[in-house]
């Protein structure tokens, strides 16, 4: 099965092309490919496929073999495959995903697509369509007690779920102490992705994630999504923001009527063959 490995700012996943190749077990395969001793190395396993109601389908994998909805660094790679294979050779195009039919404006230099602008779509903060089962219309800066403290946790579903907390200093913070128990805690019924953020400024954040089924990542679009709605509910940030994500930079806008715009880079990094 040939396989190519790409990345948006360190989310790094193998792409599998299912207009050419077939894949059966993709949980199975997203466990084996995604180690990083054993295997190809990665956050997950994404497939390219063919759609009935749009450029191609997307389908997500975390390198535990969970399907997740979405993944903002991964559609930008998606879009970038789609492109450059010729699976559809547009500069707007649209792609499938667990959370709906996504659409995106490709940048290129030449023949090589180097950036990508999403259109995320709305994002959802009802508790139910999170889901997160904590009272109230919003959940925003509320309390919740992980181990030996309390966090404010703001809830933000971008297609998948995400509990945004703002602390003072995200890079000695340690992620993975309270990351595990917060993706997994009760009041999350299919588990969360966990979003620690620094205000640096009204127009710039620093972010680092524990992602759900995958750990900590350097980087995580439909985070950093999450993020800019949480900021701006919480009157932290504007409506339009930079976040510094360990892996690189995004530029996230929560626009007027509701919907998220992410735009970031996409990296080829090579092509293999996994011999199933």
């Amino acid at each position: 099965m040939k396989f190519t490995k790409m990345h948006g700012i360190g989310n790094d996943y193998a792409y599998v092309n299912c207009f050419e190749e077939k894949v059966g077990k993709p949980s199975e395969l997203a466990r084996k490919i995604s180690d990083r001793h054993f295997g190809v190395g990665g956050d997950g396993l994404i497939l390219i496929m063919p759609s009935k109601v749009a450029d191609c389908r997307m389908r997500m994998f975390n390198a535990d073999g969970s399907e997740a909805e979405m993944c903002g660094n991964g559609i930008r790679c998606v879009a970038k495959y789609a492109y450059e294979h010729g699976i559809a050779r547009k500069e707007e195009m649209s792609i499938e995903t667990g959370a709906g039919v996504l659409r995106l404006k490709l940048f290129r230099k030449g023949d090589v697509i180097e950036k990508v602008r999403v259109n995320m779509g709305a994002a959802r903060l009802a508790p139910a369509e999170i889901p997160v089962n904590l009272p109230g219309e919003k959940i925003i800066n509320a309390p919740l007690r992980i181990l030996d403290r309390e966090f404010r946790i703001t809830c933000v579903s971008m297609g998948n779920p995400h509990c945004v907390i703002f602390i003072d200093d995200v890079r000695k913070f340690p992620v993975e102490k309270y990351g595990p128990p917060i993706e997994t805690h009760a009041i999350f019924p299919k588990r969360t992705n966990v979003e620690f953020v620094q205000i640096v400024n009204k127009r710039e954040v620093i972010q680092r994630t524990w992602e759900r089924g995958a750990g900590e990542t350097l980087a995580c679009g439909t985070g950093a999504s999450a993020v800019c709605v949480a900021g701006a509910l919480n009157g932290l940030t504007e409506r339009a923001i930079l976040n510094h994500l360990p892996g690189g930079d995004l530029e996230l806008e929560w626009a007027q009527d509701g919907t998220v715009f992410m735009t970031g880079p996409c990296v080829e990094v090579f092509e293999g063959e996994w011999k199933l």
